[in-house]
This record gives C-alpha cells, structure tokens and sequence, in this order.
C-alpha cells in the first residue's frame, strides 16, 4: 500500500509547524532551559510522535501503527547515544549553554535533511538490492559489540579529519561571539567555535545514522514509516538533550543495554527470512531492554549517592 503524497505533505507541514512554535517559545526564554521546562518539552514531543502514531493506525492500519510505534522506540532510544556524545562535544569546545542550544537547532536541521538523504537511497537499496539487509544486520551487531566493550570512537575532537579540515583551510576565531557562527575579526570574517562545534556535531550525527536507520529496516521497509519514524525521534532530541545532559551521570547502563538493542535487531535482521520475529515482540524486547538498564543504573548511582553521602 502506497502513502498518499498529501500525507507526506500534512507530515511535513506538521513537523515545520511544530519547529517554529518550539524555537519561538524557546527565543522568549533567552536563557538554559531547566530539567523541568525540558521534561516538560520531552514529554510533549513524545506526546506529539504518539498522536501521530495514532493517525498512522487509524489510516494505515494497526500493523503499520505498530511497526512506526516499534521504529519510533529504537531511534528515540538510540538518539540517546547521540547526546552523551553531544555532551563530549560542547565540554571540549567550552560552548556555553544558552549557545548550545542553537547549534542543536541547526544540527537537528541538518540531521533532518541528511537522514531523509540517506533514508531514500536505503529504501532504493534494500528494495533493489534485498541481500543488504544482512550487511546491514551484521553492521549492527559489530556496533553493539564495539559499544559493550566501549569502543565508541574518537573521542579528541580537535584530531579528527574534519577540525583538521577546517583549521588548515578556514579561518577560525578562539572566541565566542554571543550565539553566532560567524563573526567578523580584523575586517575578516571568521567562523567561532561554536560553528565549529556544530560541524562536528552534524558529522557525528551522519555516523549515528550509518546506525540507527539500518535498525529501523529490521522493523519495516515501507519508507513512509522508516522516515517518519526517525524523524519524529529527532525532533524530540534537543528537548531530551537539555534534560539529559543533566542526569546523564545517573544512567551508567543505558550504553550497555543500548548495545543489547542493537544487538538484538540486527540478529533480527539477519535471521528474518527463516526465524522471523513479530513487530509486537521486537517492541516488548527492546522496551524490556531500555527499562531493565534505566532502573539498574538509577538504583546503583543512587546507593553510590548515599554511600558518598554518609562518609
């Protein structure tokens, strides 16, 4: 069944709705948000992503409402591993906060562009091409395990081919300049660290696309539900960010049981021709997953808490 082009015309209409009300709400603020205020923007970005789900059930039927719910939990859940890197990148440049949250604006921007890229020509590879799907299952299951064991990549941003790139061939400030990507030193114009920072953030979420959209085809191949799936996880990044960033050193375990999800999907993927699991036990497993990992870590930081506390 193919999707009308008005629904992917409503679809995006109502993510652009969404993005302007968000940013213009956010520019009243001029300052951090707080744990609460982002807690309260999660929760209606998800709230948002699930009434949407309910149009796709009502419209497409309960197995595509199903396989978007599915898709939408995975990347929600492994944006997660986007932020503790977003964390390392904003602490090496020292951007400040009220700055950092324009660089996720563009960076989610960007990730929205890039992965929509990247999802047509999965979709026209998989549907070509349908042995990928084990290339793709087998990628996924060597990340999971560089993740367990930690192996997360580069680390000292200042060393990676793209800064390299961009210190050798573009001129760059040491300063900040407010919120700007630009600004104009000498009668020259230069890029500030923040711009810098916003590079590195959209590389880095090019790399965790490589990830997470392959996950997604475990679930579905209809490109309507990949993409929309992804797109609403993204949308909620920034929100989830700002309240992250800030209990981040509670989830210990969230990288490991994130490497189980990943794990477990791209088995899935692998075996799918001959031991096909279905969409409602994929969901159950991975939200099995992702709260059994959440609770450990908040039961073990907070006995670590108290044990601090009393000495």
């Amino acid at each position: 069944m193919t999707t009308s082009i008005w629904f992917w015309i409503f679809f995006h209409i109502g993510v652009f709705a969404a993005l302007v009300v968000d940013l213009a709400q956010f520019k009243r603020r001029d300052r951090e948000l707080s744990v609460r205020a982002a807690a309260h923007r999660v929760v209606i970005w998800i709230v948002l992503s699930l009434l949407f789900n309910l149009l796709v059930w009502k419209l497409r039927g309960p197995v595509k409402g199903l396989e978007f719910l599915t898709g939408y939990v995975i990347e929600y859940s492994l944006s997660v591993d986007n932020i503790f890197v977003f964390v390392l990148i904003f602490a090496y440049f020292r951007v400040p906060p009220i700055a950092q949250h324009r660089a996720l604006v563009w960076g989610i921007l960007g990730a929205l562009v890039m992965r929509g890229v990247m999802i047509v020509l999965g979709v026209a590879l998989v549907a070509r091409f349908h042995f990928i799907l084990y290339f793709f299952g087998i990628f996924l299951v060597i990340t999971a395990i560089r993740m367990f064991f930690g192996e997360t990549g580069e680390q000292d941003f200042g060393k990676s081919l793209v800064m390299r790139f961009c210190k050798n061939w573009i001129r760059v400030t040491p300063d900040f300049y407010d919120e700007h990507f630009k600004a104009k030193v000498d009668s020259r114009w230069m890029l500030t660290p923040l711009a810098l920072a916003l590079i590195v953030i959209d590389v880095m979420d090019l790399i965790f696309a490589v990830d997470s959209i392959p996950a997604v085809f475990a679930i579905t191949q209809d490109p309507f539900i990949v993409y929309t799936s992804n797109i609403c996880a993204i949308l909620g990044l920034r929100s989830l960010y700002f309240l992250l960033a800030h209990l981040i050193d509670r989830f210990i375990y969230l990288k490991t049981g994130l490497a189980f999800v990943l794990a477990f999907v791209g088995i899935k993927m692998v075996v799918a021709d001959y031991f096909p699991v279905p969409t409602p036990i994929s969901l159950a497993v991975v939200l099995l997953i992702l709260a059994v990992t959440i609770i450990i870590s908040m039961i073990v930081t907070k006995k670590r808490s108290t044990i601090e506390n009393q000495k």
